[in-house]
């Protein structure tokens, strides 16, 4: 099984030229996210010292002067300078060597024929996985690379079709994957939108006998829902697109909903309890709830409740999702009253100075990180690792 993506890099043609005849000079402002791509694709601890990294329709020693020259003939010098992509297999399912494979024929598939690639495999994860990054602009032709729809499925279908000949699985429903911010967020089990709608699914879910009382059991909450079909959706109402339910958790398909329903069902199938009294004696706390009583004893609770002594207001009322939200905003708030508090910024100017200073401390710590960086493109392996080592240090936080 292998997941695909590709992205593409901005910046100025000129600022490049400039880094390659002058190695001296720090990375221009604007492309650090190519030098970056090129650094971290061919890092040796990734890819056994260069062992998987191979290039095509270029040398790999000298793969970004090809690539600014073929940019330069054509005179498309600007916008989209690269474009950076991957290939993720699951983890344990392909040995280095085959991963490798793998990852060179489907960038002569998808590229090979038109534009400059660099092929690396990264070992250092759980999952090996290929990095792509080739040039923008054909050295064939002169025209850029378009990324539209029709080439995403394409890119998709021929990493499927290169696993099922190398007798590997493929993702047989693949989804859009959460941004990274979302995905952090929920890993780490902060209150995200999805997060929310999980807890309210299973809640109502374990809860209700029948579907139309879990469809109930939503809306009360404050959903829209659609059940029709054979995808079950929900949404709240200041969100433009539902969800799918089998989207939050693959196992919510309809029949096993269907299935899983009422087997510890209490919305619409809870019989009331009855919180009594800390001071009313035990031989009194006999009530059974749905039990025929004697007039007598029906009287006797009637008199209990209204002198307080069973509890009053007892109607269900469900944690709205819309008053999670404000409580997660209100989280950001209060973290913001304690910064404030504990640097004690009183008015305006005290919070512009500390700003002041913070980006002052930055701007400081990224230009020593940079220089860093630039010295271990240069440096020998034996001295790249205490380089890194002073990287992490005054790598901002």
């Amino acid at each position: 099984m292998a997941a695909t993506s590709l992205w593409h890099i901005k910046g100025n043609l000129g600022d490049l030229i400039a880094y390659v005849e002058n190695p001296e000079k720090t990375i221009p402002k604007g492309t650090e996210d190519f030098f970056n791509v090129f650094s971290y694709i061919q890092n040796p601890q990734k890819t056994a010292d260069g062992s998987f990294v191979t290039s095509i329709n270029c040398l790999k020693q000298t793969v970004l002067r090809q690539m600014i020259l073929t940019k330069q003939r054509y005179g498309k010098e600007d916008k989209y300078i690269a474009w950076h992509g991957y290939q993720s297999f699951k983890p344990g399912e392909v040995t280095p060597e085959r991963c490798h494979e793998i990852g060179v024929k489907l960038a002569q598939e998808m590229w090979g024929d038109r534009f400059q690639v660099i092929v690396t495999t990264h070992l250092d994860k759980g999952h090996l996985h290929n990095h792509f990054c080739f040039n923008s602009v054909s050295f064939k032709d002169g025209k850029k690379y378009n990324y539209s729809k029709a080439e995403r499925q394409r890119l998709r279908d021929t990493s499927d079709r290169l696993c099922l000949e190398y007798g590997l699985s493929v993702i047989e429903h693949g989804r859009k994957a959460p941004s990274r911010p979302v995905w952090l967020d929920e890993q780490s089990g902060k209150p995200t939108r999805y997060n929310i709608y999980r807890a309210d699914v299973r809640e109502a879910v374990n809860g209700s006998r029948t579907v139309e009382m879990m469809e109930k059991y939503l809306r009360r909450k404050g959903y829209l829902t659609d059940f029709t079909g054979k995808h079950w959706k929900i949404r709240l109402p200041q969100y433009q697109h539902f969800t799918r339910l089998d989207t939050l958790d693959e196992r919510w398909t309809p029949e096993n909903i269907g299935r899983s329903l009422g087997t510890r069902a209490s919305f619409g199938n809870k019989r009331p309890t009855v919180n009594f009294a800390p001071e009313l004696p035990e031989e009194l706390r006999v009530y059974v709830p749905f039990q025929r009583t004697s007039h007598i004893y029906r009287l006797f609770l009637y008199w209990e409740y209204q002198l307080g002594i069973l509890p009053k207001g007892t109607t269900y009322q469900p944690t709205s999702p819309f008053m999670k939200e404000e409580l997660r905003k209100l989280d950001t708030i209060t973290a913001q009253v304690d910064y404030l508090a504990k640097n004690r910024i009183e008015t305006l100017e005290d919070l512009l100075s500390a700003r002041k200073t913070i980006q002052s401390e930055l701007d400081t710590l990224t230009a020593q990180r940079t220089k860093l960086q630039n010295k271990i493109r240069r440096a020998s392996p034996a001295e790249k690792e205490l380089l890194r080592g002073k990287k992490q240090v005054s790598t901002p936080i």
